[in-house]
């Protein structure tokens, strides 16, 4: 695939890319990274690091032209480079307000038919963003940045005629979602599925936890998996929500391995008072980003567990998950744990129901859902 990889500042995309083709290469595939802003700064050989986006927007726009007509020059013919990633922005929000960061007619001559939108924590994100810049950015102007790069994608895609080609794909909680990119830059054949399960209510149950995560590490060992809960800003508010009742102003968040810089994974202090700004953002956002990720996938595979007392782990996310993916012509499989029986609201919009993960992988398997492995076995 050739892909335009765009995400706010903050993102640290460069070593996330590089990871991805470092993947490709040790499994016999080529894929050709190109960092737009590197290519930025090498033009401009007197802008000083990290000052960039202050110069004039006309001198800003020659430099990524010319960014781009490099890219194009050395990723064409298209026979010779089928796997590139062009490491851009959509958009900047910046001095300067909100301004575009691409222009259509090098979009066209590039000739990229897939759009991705990596997302990451806010959290860690307005740290990455502090640590490389000098600027005052809130966590709320962080949100409103995501938001007008994931649109500013969406449209440019369209627009380029790929409007089945756009993702949001998130850089990972736990671990990075290198395999993930991967798979779509070179294996784009692989079934798509979006895993759902309970979320804030289980975060007190270490069993039904280690229940869901061998849930979601198994999906994602045989599909391209865009998985809700490596964005996990909900627990964020409700720390941010149970400080404020303290009368605290700051929390500590453990940022993810990767989330500080040159390994450092100091704990991040965020603003309560910030935090709480953003309430209606978070819960606008987790609406608006999940049922995106269920649209872009083929099916859905939600895992219902049992709680204590034999109550099913029915969330009313899981809920509505399910009957949105249902209306949208998706698959639905549920792999339902409880000894009680779904109900109809279960059973009359399910493609298939399991009693376990292993049930649901060996169907998947026999069906031939799972993609064939390369010369390398990968």
């Amino acid at each position: 695939m050739r892909a335009v990889i765009t995400g706010q500042i903050g993102m640290d995309k460069k070593p996330y890319l590089n990871a991805v083709a470092t993947m490709a290469g040790e499994r016999g595939v080529h894929v050709d990274i190109f960092h737009v802003g590197n290519m930025m700064y090498r033009e401009g050989a007197d802008v000083r690091p990290g000052r960039i986006l202050d110069l004039p927007l006309s001198r800003l726009n020659s430099l990524r032209r010319a960014a781009f007509k490099d890219i194009i020059a050395e990723s064409h013919p298209v026979a010779d480079h089928p796997n590139i990633a062009v490491n851009t922005h959509a958009t900047f929000r910046w001095r300067h307000g909100l301004f575009s960061a691409f222009d259509f007619d090098q979009m066209q001559k590039l000739q990229a038919n897939m759009f991705i939108c990596l997302v990451d924590n806010i959290e860690v994100v307005h740290q990455r963003l502090h640590d490389e810049h000098d600027i005052d950015a809130t966590l709320k102007d962080c949100m409103v940045w995501r938001e007008e790069e994931i649109l500013a994608t969406e449209l440019l895609a369209q627009a380029m005629g790929c409007p089945n080609s756009f993702y949001i794909l998130s850089r990972g909680r736990q671990r990075e979602s290198v395999e993930t990119c991967y798979r779509m830059l070179t294996r784009p054949e692989m079934r798509k599925v979006y895993p759902s399960f309970p979320m804030s209510h289980v975060v007190d149950m270490p069993d039904v936890l280690a229940e869901i995560d061998h849930f979601r590490a198994e999906l994602a060992k045989h599909f391209i998996a865009f998985d809700p809960g490596d964005v996990d800003e909900k627990l964020l508010l409700e720390r941010g929500i149970a400080a404020a009742r303290e009368g605290r102003d700051f929390i500590d968040v453990q940022p993810h391995a990767f989330g500080g810089r040159s390994g450092d994974t100091r704990p991040i202090r965020v603003a309560v008072r910030e935090i709480i700004d953003i309430a209606g953002d978070i819960d606008g956002q987790i609406y608006m980003r999940d049922f995106k990720l269920i649209d872009q996938a083929d099916m859905i595979c939600s895992l219902i567990p049992e709680l204590p007392g034999g109550i099913p782990g029915l969330s009313s996310g899981v809920e509505r998950e399910l009957q949105h993916a249902w209306e949208h012509t998706k698959e639905v499989y549920v792999v339902w744990k409880p000894k009680k029986n779904p109900s109809p609201f279960i059973t009359e919009t399910a493609t298939k129901i399991f009693a376990s993960v292993d049930e649901a992988l060996t169907y998947f398997e026999e069906a031939g859902m799972f993609a064939q492995p390369n010369l390398f076995g990968y």
